[in-house]
């Protein structure tokens, strides 16, 4: 029977059969699974926040609604801003095996205390389940390339998976034994041995260029260099950006959303919300396995962007000229074609900036500030989604239509900054991404392909005359 999890070679080198198998993707999954929880949460809370029994229960009227969604929806993402910087210090010193196992016993507790049925347990309930996810989220960030990458990793031994944090900490025997487990191969396998030696190689490159004992200092120095501050910023920029496109906006409030276009009715909102998360999910979820690697992710971002905005543009346009939010507008082709626009809205999203920021900055930072780089990206993340959960509620209760007008604009900015600092990193290996992103490579996306393309050239000529020599010499020898 064929192996389902194997690869066909590429250039010869696929290396050994029991490689290809199930435990690599248990390993992503369980470093992966609070995308699981996060998701849960910001599916169901906004739907919740609507139910009539949820406001009867906390003894809630309509004119606490706007206050209510803003602090509650919020609690959640404070949580994970402060976990995210919490879980980088506990990273760094203990690894990130802890890290996951303890960010979901504290969110199991906060899962437990909003069951007391008090807004004030419900505010602590969302601060700790917050404070799992966003700790989580710091360690799931590493895995993020590798399980979209898997296949690939695999066949091309790219190594996502290799326990570089054991090996930096100089304890060998473990890694060789999490990597043997890992690769389903006996500890002393020649195919283990040469992958630990090649860790321990770049491991000590690190070491020789930072110092042995880096302090805070003298790593926040480095994450300033030239050729990795512009890598950061970017990263940065692409959570903030994929924020406010306008995402977090329909995942929290989209009963809110759907009723601004007329779904009137407590289960035809949260229906139509659930076909939008189904639609968003099911986007995402085949392009980030089947796809990306083959598109890559600067022309996703861009033909995204478009998408995403010509959408939400439809939506401003349509809420404007109906005057949806102050009353409830006639059910004609307009309102169905809005329908059709959220939906759109999260195809294109989908495939683009849902999960595409998170994989180029896992890509891109250089393993020895990686750490302190993802905590920077990560805590961009939950500060940019604090301030537009939080800010929602009052913006459709003041600005109305031009709450969908600003995420559009928005989206335009997300569009103009991948286009010009968003260079293209498929098939780009770690160790070439100091060529694309390097201290004398121009900033600008086109020029920095430009220089890595001319990289791969020189380099595919220096091996070619290499070959042609070495062939020349035993030539001469045979002769």
């Amino acid at each position: 029977m064929k192996n389902p999890f194997a690869r066909s070679s590429r250039n010869g080198d696929d290396g050994p059969s029991e490689i290809y198998g199930y435990r690599i993707y248990m390993v992503a999954l369980s470093a992966t699974w609070a995308s699981a929880m996060y998701g849960y949460d910001s599916a169901f809370i906004g739907g919740t926040l609507e139910l009539p029994a949820f406001k009867t229960s906390f003894g809630l009227n309509e004119n606490d609604s706007t206050s209510l969604s803003s602090n509650v929806v919020s609690m959640f993402q404070a949580g994970a801003f402060f976990g995210a910087i919490c879980g980088f210090f506990f990273a760094e010193y203990f690894g990130r095996k802890p890290v996951i196992l303890g960010s979901g016993v504290i969110f199991a507790i906060g899962a437990a205390i909003q069951l007391v049925g008090k807004i004030s347990a419900l505010y602590v309930g969302r601060i700790f389940t917050g404070l799992g996810i966003g700790s989580h989220s710091f360690s799931d960030f590493g895995s993020i390339t590798a399980s979209t990458r898997t296949f690939r990793a695999q066949a091309q031994h790219s190594g996502e998976f290799r326990p570089r944090w054991l090996a930096s900490k100089n304890q060998i025997v473990k890694a060789q034994k999490n990597l043997a487990w890992v690769r389903h191969l006996p500890v002393d396998h020649s195919y283990v041995v040469n992958e630990l030696a090649e860790i321990q190689a770049a491991v000590c490159q690190e070491l020789e260029l930072s110092g042995e004992q880096r302090t805070l200092v003298q790593i926040l120095h480095e994450c300033a260099a030239p050729g990795v501050r512009n890598r950061i910023l970017i990263a940065v920029m692409l959570m903030l950006l994929q924020n406010l496109t306008g995402i977090n906006a329909i995942n929290y409030y989209s009963p809110t959303i759907f009723r601004s276009i007329g779904f009137t009715g407590t289960s035809v909102g949260l229906l139509a919300t659930g076909v939008y998360g189904i639609v968003k999910m099911a986007t995402t979820a085949v392009f980030m396995i089947w796809i990306v690697d083959r598109f890559g992710r600067r022309g996703p971002l861009l033909v995204g962007a478009v998408g995403a905005g010509v959408a939400m543009f439809y939506l401003a346009i349509y809420s404007q000229l109906s005057d949806s939010f102050d009353r409830v507008p006639p059910s004609n082709s307009g309102s169905q074609a809005a329908v059709a626009m959220i939906y759109i809205y999260a195809i294109f999203y989908g495939f683009s900036w849902n999960g595409i920021p998170w994989i180029f900055a896992s890509e891109v930072l250089p393993t020895r500030v990686r750490t302190i780089g993802m905590m920077c990206a990560v805590c961009m993340q939950w500060l940019a989604q604090f301030i537009i959960v939080y800010s929602l509620p009052y913006m459709v209760a003041s600005i109305k239509y031009g709450t969908f007008y600003f995420f559009g604009s928005c989206t335009v900015v997300a569009l103009v900054f991948a286009y010009l600092f968003v260079p293209e990193t498929k098939g780009v290996s770690m160790e070439d991404m100091g060529v694309l992103f390097g201290p004398d490579v121009s900033i600008l996306a086109v020029k920095a392909q430009e220089n890595y393309q001319e990289f791969r050239r020189s380099t595919a000529m220096a091996a070619t005359e290499a070959q042609q020599e070495k062939q020349g010499g035993l030539h001469v020898e045979n002769a």
